[in-house]
């Protein structure tokens, strides 16, 4: 993400948001392991990831990755410049996840499983042959479902960049109360597309890295969460100004990505699933914000944004499987209707406040609405 001035910023939205971003479907046969015709197996280990055939059609590919290790892991597909192509999160021991993404260019590719979530994984080549079809280019519901998608990630980038101007400028202003309140709303627009903006290599970490997450050598702690710290934790520094600016310039690059980047139905369905994954793996612990305790902020976003990428397949979801759509909507209003009773105000309570029941009810509902957001993948893709 990359930070301009307001004016520039909002413009440079309005042009990337035009930018055509289509989906794909192989013309090819299904890519499966070694036997053909089922998903492509993963042995995910505390120190191996055993991919079972290395080379798949281009098109959509479904990997399956069974996590025998003990640590929680990761699996990601990779292109070019680390671009991820496809991501699952949360694999706990003993546990097996799926994943579909839609690859429509051959060339080479690289997997990899992160093993407590950390560092840059454990790697392989993969290699994609031939070509695919774009689905947007024969199936008219899909392009308007991708075209709806780019619309609603463009409004909130819209808002994002002035909303973190007001939070910067504050910042740099000496101020301590202001840049608190803005915070967490400047983070709302943000969790709303973090699967969007994670498609953009470095980007991501730049803006919503953590103090402890691992870095390449000369790379600082930068972006929200480092202000959050001083904000919260340390006091303004020094450099804290200079990290608010630093912040607007990431966001500028995030602007002038959004109208490159492709991005697939597939990639919406799996995206609404990540949202909620960032929901079980960082607001429910209060890892995430863990010197504001603003989480349930993100939590709310990142249920809207989950909702946003649900809704614009909708009518595909309708079409190809009615009941489906009719389980997802008392479950999405079933997280909105808990989230309203920790409400103050026009925010939230904080973490801290929270009993151990209350996050076992949270727990429960995205739980509850994960399960059937995991099938939309495969419904879409059907």
């Amino acid at each position: 993400m990359s930070r301009t001035s307001r004016g520039g910023a909002v413009t440079a939205v309005a042009v990337a948001t035009t930018a055509a971003l289509a989906g794909c479907v192989s013309t090819a046969a299904p890519a499966g392991d070694a036997a053909g015709g089922g998903p492509i197996a993963v042995r995910a280990a505390d120190d191996a990831c055993a991919v079972s055939v290395a080379e798949a059609p281009a098109g959509t590919i479904t990997f399956a990755i069974d996590n025998t290790g003990s640590k929680v892991t990761e699996f990601y597909l990779y292109g070019t410049g680390d671009r991820i192509m496809g991501e699952v999160e949360n694999i706990g021991p003993g546990l097996t996840r799926r994943m579909l993404v839609e690859v429509p260019d051959g060339g080479s590719y690289t997997t990899s499983c992160r093993p407590g979530m950390v560092g840059d994984g454990i790697r392989a080549p993969f290699e994609v042959t031939g070509s695919a079809v774009r689905s947007v280019d024969t199936d008219t519901r899909l392009a308007e479902a991708t075209a709806g998608y780019r619309r609603y990630v463009g409004s909130q980038i819209e808002a994002l960049v002035p909303r973190t101007q007001e939070f910067a400028d504050a910042v740099k202003a000496g101020d301590v109360e202001g840049p608190k309140a803005l915070f967490p709303v400047a983070r709302t627009y943000w969790e709303r597309i973090e699967p969007v903006a994670e498609s953009f290599g470095d980007i991501d970490p730049k803006i919503d890295g953590r103090f402890d997450d691992e870095r390449e050598p000369g790379v600082g702690f930068t972006g929200f969460h480092r202000l959050e710290k001083d904000l919260w934790a340390d006091g303004l520094q020094p450099d804290s100004a200079a990290v608010a600016d630093q912040l607007m310039v990431d966001l500028g690059e995030l602007v002038a990505a959004v109208g490159a980047v492709e991005l697939t139905p597939v990639q919406l369905a799996n995206g609404a699933k990540e949202l909620l994954d960032e929901v079980a793996t960082g607001k429910i612990t209060g890892e995430e914000d863990r010197y504001s305790h603003t989480d349930l902020w993100d939590f709310k976003a990142n249920v809207e944004g989950s909702q946003g990428a649900v809704a614009a397949l909708r009518p595909v979801i309708d079409e190809k499987d009615p009941t489906l759509g009719p389980l997802l909507d008392p479950r999405f209003s079933a997280v909105d209707t808990l989230l309203e009773t920790y409400r103050v105000g026009d925010g939230f309570r904080l973490y801290t406040e929270l009993t151990p029941d209350d996050i076992r009810k949270m727990t429960e509902a995205v739980d509850a609405l994960g399960e059937p957001v995991s099938q939309v993948a495969g419904v879409v893709t059907s």
